[in-house]
């Protein structure tokens, strides 16, 4: 064999490695690309199956310890700083207490209400807590991300090995009081959804729960009780001195008509949800921190190498055959 022919198999070798190489950063870069952290994913760690809802779900991660809105843990419980926290004067003892909704979509999942402008839900709250500039009554505007700039301020629901309350994902907008006497009443009045889009909004129940911890293993939709049921209000015990209340409310999946189930893998379903794909926006202008709602994982995509430059190498690896071959 001549030094003409071996030359050119090595340089044939090398090129179809060459090639071989190119199509495996092709496929590592396809890879790559769909490993980030997808908001459905975020939205149910358990299950990232996309649902028929009219409003996706708002995914905003619960702060950890170091970020400014992260309060404290005693093991038992995990506090997050709350703007609508207050505390009353003159401070009267150790009652305290919270009081806020938790807004659903059809399938259950926290969302702010961008679907549902110029709406609003009015909780009478009385004179007990006429001090609290939030309060007497309570009043949350929607969506809450265009009135407020800490729109979910508590993780209120689900669980995680992680934390001792919660899932790691802030579900609710609240407002918190602190400096009752130890045997104060509080009360609360029948929620009310008033405005352009209150047709679409039902209130499912009251989840009230006072002398104890919150407990957040449980599923709102399935937990809230019918007013009467959750008591209306609750009366301060010493050494008992905590309690709060989470109106449920979700959207009407009979007027939306999204019926909050799995989507089709067919696509035949795919038509109505495609505009509300990209509903959590994580720029949102009110937000005063910089966690991103849907974020992505760190890697970054690599660049993919498209259909010329593989052409160019196929011709390059004919050509030197036909040079062998003369």
């Amino acid at each position: 064999m001549s030094s003409g022919r071996k030359r050119g198999s090595v340089t044939a070798g090398l090129l179809v490695l060459a090639l071989i190489g190119l199509v495996g950063v092709v496929g590592l870069g396809a890879a790559t690309s769909d490993s980030g952290t997808t908001q459905a994913s975020l939205a149910d760690p358990n299950d990232g199956t996309e649902k028929n809802v009219s409003e996706e779900a708002y995914v905003k991660p619960a702060p950890e310890e170091g970020d400014p809105y992260y309060e404290a843990s005693n093991g038992e419980w995990v506090s997050y700083i709350n703007p609508r926290d207050e505390y009353r004067s003159p401070y009267l003892g150790d009652g305290s207490g919270k009081i806020g909704v938790t807004l659903l979509n059809e399938a259950g999942e926290p969302i702010v209400g961008k679907t549902v402008p110029n709406t609003t839900v009015t909780i009478p709250t009385g004179e007990t807590t006429s001090w609290h500039s939030h309060a007497d009554p309570l009043t949350v505007q929607l969506p809450l991300t265009e009135h407020y700039e800490r729109p979910l301020d508590g993780d209120q629901f689900g669980t995680t090995d992680d934390l001792p309350q919660g899932d790691g994902y802030m579900d609710a907008h609240t407002i918190e009081m602190h400096g009752h006497p130890e045997d104060a009443t509080i009360e609360y009045g029948e929620a009310r959804i008033e405005g352009e889009h209150a047709d679409k909004l039902e209130v499912v129940g009251y989840i009230q729960k006072a002398h104890d911890t919150w407990e957040t293993d449980i599923d709102p939709v399935e937990a809230a009780e019918p007013y009467e049921e959750a008591g209306g209000g609750w009366t301060y015990r010493p050494n008992a001195s905590h309690g709060q209340v989470i109106v449920v409310i979700q959207l009407d999946s009979d007027v939306t008509g999204a019926d909050g189930e799995p989507i089709d893998d067919s696509g035949a379903n795919n038509d109505e949800n495609d505009t509300n794909s990209t509903e959590n926006d994580t720029n949102d202008e009110n937000e005063i921190d910089s966690v991103t709602e849907n974020e992505t994982s760190d890697n970054d995509e690599m660049p993919g190498f498209g259909g010329p430059a593989v052409i160019v190498a196929l011709a390059a690896v004919t050509l030197v055959g036909l040079r062998q071959r003369g």
